[in-house]
């Protein structure tokens, strides 16, 4: 029978315990059964230290208590769950060392002596109040001391009254939960030693709780359940459900899985390597960080000020940004209305458009920003349709790979001088400018243009720009399509017929899908010192091919089908180009023309096709459409052999196929599927979508690509993201609504074939979002020292504002635990 409890004020009890507990002086090979070790190493650099606190009575016996006490009747996982910890010390070199005793007599939480011999303590408990307060008491001391406490199942049920046990399990149960049930775990931490041998997605079956609060976020979450995977019971928690998760708490460590629901569960190989590693971390054997997604760990710091009135002193219209190698962060505004810009609009008007692109310095040394150039540019039109309405300007900057040595800056922009009032067309341009470090200026006389390209610009938008380099000194360059999609309903963007002076300004087949047209693409060259360049091999078009002749082609084309892609990264560790591009404004799909708007995020291992104006997303196709009546819809595109029958088109009339991408959303949610017919043409009705990717949401969408993190173990940084977020990619969104701003995960091999990504996880807590936070996401980038650097663009458009501004967010919560010298490392004894 449970008995009644009155809730007691917390008091801190400091038993003798805290001298004579004795946890962890052994090896860590004790818990390194047969095969792969499930026990983390410490990260690179970390010395090996013995542990300086008292060894246990026993010498290097790793002593564990399981306590599998229940206020109801005992559950029938018990005796397999002792069974599975006893196995983990009877594999391998721990044989013979290794020793469990279990109870359900709680008065040994009040035996100092017995207590302080054991390095974790489990709870294998069943639901209702099993201690009484002293015996709590022992408990939370044993934890103050140092201890370990690991947690499963049933024991979330424990304690009930207890807030103190609630904060050491983290999260209580809402109700039961459900019956057994094959579900995909994801196990999202690559490095936990509870998590390293795991698959990614781990297919196990069970009975899944859900929870009364969410805790990710309050705790490390390393895995957790895919709910499309099974039928939850009622009170999901959606696509955000943990089911194991770490803290450091009260001074000790605390593991809970909300696995091992069933006795059959504690015999499979990969929950006993769950439950090893998990003790490996509680008993101090292996070191671990659980604090590395916890909220409060972070702190974003706004680094610039408003600007003083009448000047663009600390920031212009946030367009993009670069870091240098010393940590000076250097972006861009794009050239929209500020103080000394008037905006005009009349083409008759020598001064259409012109504007001020201009390059900030921060230098985090010293807090100062300093104005180290502008350009003259056109993109200073204000709002208004989209044949008002301007995004050109000053669009991306990328700073040379030797450039603390070169001082080499590059710029894509859309130089004022450049235009054609008369035609509505105008140039592009990447140049080279060298940075003055003494002056703290760019040289304008230094530019040496690379390249340069026609653009129309009588129609709005989607220019495109991000700048990035890869390993090899490649640069790429994103460029937009720069067409209206308003002349298609928000669909494909494929009417060849409105047109100025001869120019097609809604037809992206002219440009994304034209392979002889630099718009809509993400180009590949090589910049040379003398202010050239050449093409690296392995771009899309290499003239080999017998089709490529006839001067249709062009071979700077390393992507082509995106449509705006404003920020692209190179992750320099495995040269994978990552992109994102806004989609067309089709608010629904259409059984007639296709696809609604999609969003759309690729990580991109090799040249190719990209789909747009012909497919999007998963390769779902549009309706063509031709001359003399565009109304009319016509076949649906192939996306696996494409053809360009535009009558603007100058290039190949047959494509490359389209490769699937990796991330699309719509505004009705993320990753939309549907059934297909015979010839792989989806139905597009709404009532039959499938939503694949449910922790997307839509609505207002403009996506923002974000880089892929690498920890840098050698960096005596103290701001640095901890090593859990490596090889995670940032995707996000200018939106601050339910758009994503995530860390994605992709299965191995998946990259560069559009295979969806299998684990996300929010950002929005630590990339504030919401007033006083980053509402408007333009750029972002991770500097040298380990911290994040995001633009906000402010509120509004076409102009800067108050709210815009460059933030840092730096990670406060120390390293992993137990700290080194209370942790021996595999093979050190």
């Amino acid at each position: 029978m449970q008995r009644a409890r009155t809730v007691r004020p917390r008091r801190r009890l400091r038993h003798r315990l805290a001298l004579t507990l004795g946890i962890g002086a052994l090896t860590a090979s004790l818990f390194t059964g047969g095969g792969a070790s499930a026990v983390a190493q410490p990260h690179p650099g970390t010395a090996a230290t013995t542990l300086s606190l008292p060894s246990p009575p026993g010498g290097d016996d790793v002593r564990v208590l399981i306590f599998h006490a229940s206020a109801t009747e005992e559950s029938p996982t018990v005796d397999a769950g002792i069974a599975a910890i006893e196995s983990i010390g009877l594999s391998g070199p721990a044989a013979g060392r290794f020793r469990t005793d279990a109870t359900d007599d709680a008065s040994v939480f009040t035996d100092e002596r017995k207590l302080g011999r054991y390095n974790a303590v489990v709870f294998l408990t069943g639901g209702g109040d099993v201690l009484d307060p002293e015996q709590e008491l022992g408990l939370e001391a044993y934890m103050e001391a140092g201890g370990g406490f690991l947690g499963i199942h049933e024991a979330a049920r424990t304690e009930p009254y207890s807030e103190w046990f609630t904060g050491l399990i983290g999260a209580r149960p809402a109700g039961a939960p459900s019956t057994v049930q094959r579900a995909v775990v994801e196990v999202g931490d690559r490095s936990h030693p509870a998590a390293a041998t795991l698959p990614l997605e781990w297919r196990r079956p069970d009975k899944w709780f859900n929870w009364a609060e969410n805790p990710s976020g309050a705790v490390h979450t390393v895995a957790r359940v895919r709910e499309s995977s099974y039928t939850p019971a009622a009170g999901a928690n959606g696509w955000d459900h943990p089911v194991s998760w770490c803290r450091d708490y009260d001074g000790g460590r605390s593991f809970y899985t909300a696995m091992g629901g069933t006795a059959a569960g504690f015999a499979e190989t990969d929950f006993r390597e769950h439950l090893r590693g998990a003790l490996a971390w509680t008993a101090r054997l292996a070191r671990a960080d659980c604090k590395a997604t916890i909220d409060a760990h972070y702190t974003a710091t706004r680094v610039t000020k408003p600007n003083q009135p009448g000047r663009h002193d600390q920031i212009g219209e946030p367009h993009g940004l670069d870091i240098a190698p010393d940590g000076r962060v250097f972006y861009i505004g794009r050239g929209g209305g500020g103080p000394s810009q008037p905006v005009v609009t009349d083409w008759d008007d020598p001064d259409i458009g012109k504007g001020r692109g201009e390059i900030h310095v921060y230098d985090p040394s010293t807090r100062q920003v300093t104005l180290a150039g502008a350009l003259t540019v056109f993109g200073n039109k204000g709002g208004g349709g989209e044949l008002i309405k301007n995004e050109e300007g000053l669009l991306g900057i990328a700073l040379d790979p030797d450039f603390l040595t070169n001082g080499w800056v590059y710029l894509h922009y859309t130089p004022h001088s450049r235009i054609n009032r008369d035609t509505r067309m105008a140039e592009r341009y990447v140049s080279r400018f060298t940075f003055d470090r003494a002056a703290g200026r760019l040289d304008p006389a230094s530019e040496k243009v690379l390249l340069k390209w026609p653009v129309q610009i009588h129609s709005c938008c989607h220019a495109g720009g991000g700048l990035a380099f890869d390993s090899r000194g490649n640069l790429y360059i994103a460029t937009g399509d720069n067409n209206s999609s308003g002349f298609s309903g928000g669909y494909s963007g494929n009417n060849p017929e409105p047109a100025f002076k001869g120019v097609a300004f809604a037809d992206a087949r002219r440009t994304s899908g034209n392979t002889n047209n630099l718009n809509g693409k993400i180009l590949r060259i090589h910049p040379e010192d003398d202010g050239t360049y050449t093409l690296p091999a392995e771009n899309l078009f290499t003239g080999k091919e017998p089709d490529e002749g006839g001067g249709k082609t062009r071979g700077e084309i390393y992507v082509m089908g995106v449509r705006n892609p404003a920020r692209i990264f190179v992750d320099k560790t495995t040269d994978v180009l990552y992109a994102g591009w806004v989609g067309p404004d089709a608010g629904a799909p259409s059984t007639t023309w296709g696809p609604a708007k999609y969003d759309t995020f690729a990580a991109i291992t090799k040249a190719g096709n990209h789909g747009w104006p012909y497919c999007m997303g998963n390769n779902q196709p549009y309706r063509d459409r031709n001359l003399p009546d565009p109304g009319k819809p016509l076949g649906w595109y192939d996306c696996d052999a494409p053809r360009n029958e535009s009558p603007h088109n100058d290039g190949l009339v047959r494509l490359p196929p389209v490769t699937p991408n990796t991330v699309w959303y719509a505004p009705q949610g993320g990753a939309p599927d549907f059934p297909r017919d015979a010839d792989g043409v989806p139905s597009y009705r709404l009532q039959d979508q499938r939503l694949l990717l449910p922790w997307l949401k839509g609505g207002a969408q403009a996506a923002m690509n974000g880089p892929v993190y690498r920890y840098d173990a050698d960096s005596d940084s103290t701001v640095k993201w901890p090593a859990y977020w490596d090889g995670k990619w940032f995707v996000g969104d200018f939106y601050d609504g339910g758009q994503p701003r995530h860390a994605v995960l992709t299965a191995p091999g998946a990259s560069g074939e559009g295979g969806l990504p299998v684990h996300a996880e929010t950002l929005k807590r630590i990339v504030p979002v919401g007033e006083g936070g980053i509402r408007n996401l333009m750029d972002w980038k991770f500097a040298p020292d380990g911290s994040l650097y995001v633009l906000d663009y402010g509120r509004g458009f076409f102009t800067s504002h108050s709210a815009s501004a460059l933030w840092r967010i730096t990670y406060t919560g120390g390293g992993p635990t137990p700290s080194a010298d209370h942790v021996v490392r595999e093979g050190a004894r």
